[in-house]
């Protein structure tokens, strides 16, 4: 079964929908306009009525030749008149004279709801007196004890009076034949569109080539610019998708390798230990010294990395409460106080007391750690930590400066990437990870800030930063 395109799904229900609302339409106004000639000629037949009554009044009569005469003289061609009695006897009619002949009228409609309401009327009941069509409409003169029953045949004459106008109809006609063309042009297209949309959306759901000359076969409108986003959106992803896998294989080959290298060492010393049972306690002792070593260094290697991801992965899941930057800093002047002064190097702590954030402690302490830790492990014997920080308002700018040796030119646009070393050897024989400045990066961005590192010109590095209140 042959599958209906949306196109055409889309032009069927808006004609079936116009249609079916034009019709109704057309109908409402045929119905309308029949019912309001039907109310204009009771009018007129009420009206009659009542000018008969009036006229009867005024002569004071109501004989047989005075009723005959008054209704000869009216205006409607083949006007019937009957004049019946509350309990339905009929006491006059224009038509027939053998009226007393007739057959009780007290249940016919007009009359039972003139008797009630004191007017009314019938459409189109056939007479079982005349053997004939008549609309009738009936008044009751409670004061007179009587009612006057004026009809009209239904001849041609008064089917074409009550005829709605047919011009009106073919006009609806006409109109909903345009429109209806007008319709198909206007989602005839639009259906088209749609489907080649759906193709280019298959073509993506297939990881298939999407090329941006196929948008020549769109027109210049809002389908051709949502079709050219599309593509470029997919392309886009794509070579998103493409450097993601890139780093990724990056990131894995980095983590393998730094990885291998502490536990090569630790396997090293430990079959040197299994190998040799006579080895003296000092040697051994010195073996498991440097196994416990390498062990922090990977310990410190897989934190880092679980920080990482846990920033990359789970950035919502990340708790954040009120943060006492001043106080963690001093914590950690304490905490690196034995390795500050193995390197004869002095922290200058210039942030102003209680400088307190909106933000998870664990980063904010990586941030600051790491930094520090950077610093005195490249920055050089006897070199000068200085950390200082100005209110900006909504943020605070924290400036983290040393001056060591700084970093060559060509390093210094990395060195934020993950697992970059500029002296790998001697990075490795401080301890390095590579992830420390990576880490920072990722803390900072995540507090909604951002960071950029400079060489000064009197020596040495310069970090800037901001963090959100």
């Amino acid at each position: 079964m042959k599958r209906i395109s949306v196109g055409t799904k889309l032009h069927l229900t808006v004609m079936l929908v116009f249609l079916s609302f034009a019709v109704a339409f057309t109908l409402f106004q045929h119905f309308r306009e029949k019912q309001y000639k039907v109310d204009n000629l009771e009018i007129r037949l009420q009206s009659f009525n009542e000018s008969m009554d009036d006229a009867l009044h005024y002569i004071g009569k109501n004989d047989e030749k005075t009723l005959a005469g008054y209704v000869r003289r009216n205006k409607l061609p083949d006007l019937r008149v009957t004049i019946i009695m509350p309990n339905g006897k009929v006491i006059f009619d224009n038509i027939r004279k053998d009226y007393q002949n007739f057959a009780n009228h007290a249940n016919r409609k007009e009359v039972k709801y003139a008797l009630k309401y004191g007017s009314g009327s019938e459409i189109d009941r056939n007479s079982s007196t005349l053997k004939k069509e008549y609309f009738y409409s009936a008044t009751y003169f409670k004061n007179d004890g009587f009612i006057i029953r004026s009809a009209l045949p239904y001849d041609n004459n008064l089917t074409e009076s009550l005829r709605t106008d047919q011009h009106y109809i073919w006009f609806s006609l006409t109109a909903i034949i345009i429109l209806t063309l007008v319709l198909y042009k206007f989602t005839g297209p639009l259906g088209r569109n749609i489907t080649k949309l759906r193709s280019f959306a298959s073509k993506a759901d297939h990881n298939e080539s999407l090329d941006t000359e196929d948008l020549m076969e769109f027109p210049g409108d809002e389908l051709g610019e949502i079709a050219e986003k599309i593509i470029k959106l997919y392309k886009r992803l794509q070579s998103t998708r493409k450097e993601q896998d890139v780093l990724k294989r990056q990131l894995t080959q980095n983590i393998a390798h730094e990885l291998k290298t502490p536990v090569a060492s630790i396997q090293g010393y430990l079959e040197t230990i299994l190998d040799n049972p006579n080895i003296n306690e000092e040697t051994k002792l010195q073996f498991m010294q440097r196994c416990y070593a390498q062990s922090q260094r990977l310990t410190a290697l897989l934190q880092d990395i679980s920080t990482l991801n846990r920033m990359d992965d789970a950035p919502d899941m990340i708790d954040f409460t009120s943060v006492n930057i001043s106080q963690t800093v001093k914590d950690i002047i304490k905490e690196t106080a034995l390795q500050l002064s193995q390197k004869q190097m002095t922290f200058i702590n210039a942030l102003p007391e209680n400088i307190v954030i909106n933000g998870n402690q664990s980063l904010i302490y990586s941030i600051f750690r790491n930094l520090t830790d950077n610093a005195i492990a490249y920055a050089g014997v006897g070199t000068e930590i200085t950390l200082s920080a100005v209110d900006d308002g909504k943020e605070w700018k924290f400036i983290f400066k040393d001056n060591g040796i700084g970093v060559s030119h060509q390093h210094l646009a990395r060195l934020f990437e993950r697992f970059y070393l500029v002296d790998k050897g001697r990075s490795r024989k401080m301890g390095g990870t590579g992830l420390g400045l990576a880490i920072v990066k990722n803390a900072v961005l995540l507090h909604k800030g951002m960071i950029k590192v400079e060489n000064r010109k009197e020596g040495g590095l310069m970090f800037t930063f901001f963090l959100q209140k």
